[in-house]
């Protein structure tokens, strides 16, 4: 609570601070002064930035209250959300409430949460393809590389994790897109272009397109495979200089069966580590990869909403992002004490 409650007061200043009226960009080329004044109080605008703030904090809390003066710009909030009144004393009413994150500048009447429901979802349908791409052959890598150390096929895979652990996630996502789905097109029929859902040929319907996650996920898998690649590697070299190790070969255990039973589960904590750590960085870190391949995903909102100063939908992603990182995290300190008995939860 106290991590989220710091990242609400950073990107509020942080975005608070930048250049522009919030009123006149939601009004557009129809403002006048009358309408101008009107957004203004609606939205808090005309209060001083504190003030504004505590108005911020007052939309995001599970519980806020709220006048019961119809001048007051908390009881015009009340508005743009379902609550439940819990109590009132005096002049001000106590509500529980989903968090309210606020309606986007550039669509009109649409709520910050609508535009996050329609795009994280896509968002986490490439991020999780993408992380279990770089985990199915990150290991099985890792493990080949381990077993084959020092020899031509332990360079070619070392060569190739280190390149894929140098470029950019936006030069490949260019070089991808060119290549096959450019030059190859012809041959495998990959769009350069193109989300999960897109509409028919009439306009009527939308349907899911599986082909057009193929190449994003492999673009945003290719640095976490090359870091799962390493880890594995060096952690499964360290695993087989341990007692138990030879001890297992001692008893005459074929290979398979130590790694499989004994060696790759001694050998994932540091690859947990680093795939909780990468899986929540897709989740913000897709945002070029999604503009490039036209994801409609989380990321390509945020390049859409940074273009036009879209604050609220800014400020909703920046959020969400941090939410998601502290409970990856807090479900990677559950998966430590799996791993590894001498972790307790307390």
């Amino acid at each position: 609570m106290l991590t989220l409650f710091g990242v609400v007061t950073v990107i509020f200043f942080l975005f608070n601070v930048l250049p522009g009226d919030p009123a006149q960009m939601m009004l557009g080329q129809n403002e006048d002064s009358n309408q101008l004044a009107i957004v203004k109080h609606k939205y808090g605008f005309d209060q001083p930035i504190s003030t504004q703030y505590l108005y911020y904090l007052n939309d995001l809390s599970p519980i806020s209250f709220h006048s019961n003066n119809s001048k007051d710009y908390t009881f015009l909030s009340d508005n743009k959300y379902n609550f439940v009144s819990l109590f009132s004393i005096g002049n001000t009413t106590t509500v529980l409430k989903f968090p309210y994150l606020r309606e986007s500048f550039t669509k009109q009447g649409k709520k910050v949460s609508q535009v996050l429901s329609e795009t994280l979802p896509n968002t986490f349908v490439l991020a999780v393809s993408a992380i279990t791409i770089a985990l199915f052959l990150g290991i099985c890598l890792g493990i080949v590389s381990a077993l084959y150390k020092d020899t031509w096929l332990d360079r070619v895979i070392q060569i190739f994790s280190t390149f894929g652990m140098s470029i950019p996630s936006f030069f490949s996502a260019i070089l991808f897109a060119w290549f096959f789905g450019y030059i190859l097109h012809k041959f495998i029929h990959l769009e350069m272009t193109g989300s999960l859902y897109e509409l028919d040929d009439f306009g009527e319907a939308m349907h899911i397109k599986w082909k057009n996650l193929i190449l994003p996920a492999f673009v945003l898998g290719i640095r976490p495979l090359a870091v799962v690649i390493q880890l594995m590697r060096n952690s499964l070299l360290e695993v087989f200089n341990q007692d138990y190790i030879r001890t297992a070969r001692s008893k005459g255990l074929s290979e398979f069966k130590i790694i499989r039973k004994h060696a790759i589960k001694n050998a994932m904590n540091p690859v947990v580590t680093a795939i909780s750590g990468w899986f929540a960085s897709m989740l913000a870190g897709a945002v070029f990869v999604e503009y490039i391949f036209g994801w409609n995903g989380l990321g390509k909102e945020i390049v859409n909403a940074l273009n036009t100063l879209d604050l609220p939908v800014i400020m909703g992603s920046v959020l969400i992002i941090a939410i998601l990182f502290i409970i990856i995290n807090i479900f990677v300190d559950i998966i430590y004490a799996w791993l590894d008995p001498k972790v307790k939860l307390e």
